[in-house]
């Protein structure tokens, strides 16, 4: 079996308000950092997974992006993936 580490990007979708992200940014400007017009927050997972070749890791990795690590109403993902 292969070994993957895979780092996982997941983010709200452009269409959907960031409250906390409006808030960092709020409080960033407040403490002198100028010029940010956007401030967005996400999250990033990493994962070491073993399997038999990149498209079986795909697959899994796929699988918990949509049923646990995002929500897919509102996020959106991304990965990279490294054989190791």
């Amino acid at each position: 079996m292969d070994q993957f580490a895979v780092k996982v990007f997941v983010r709200l979708r452009p269409s959907v308000l960031d409250p906390a992200g409006e808030a960092t940014k709020s409080a960033s400007i407040k403490l002198g950092a100028e010029g940010i017009k956007s401030l967005r927050i996400g999250k990033m997972i990493e994962v070491k997974i073993e399997g038999n070749g990149e498209d079986e890791v795909r697959k899994k990795i796929d699988l918990l992006c949509d049923r646990l690590f995002a929500n897919i109403v509102i996020e959106d993902y991304e990965y990279s993936l490294e054989k190791l």
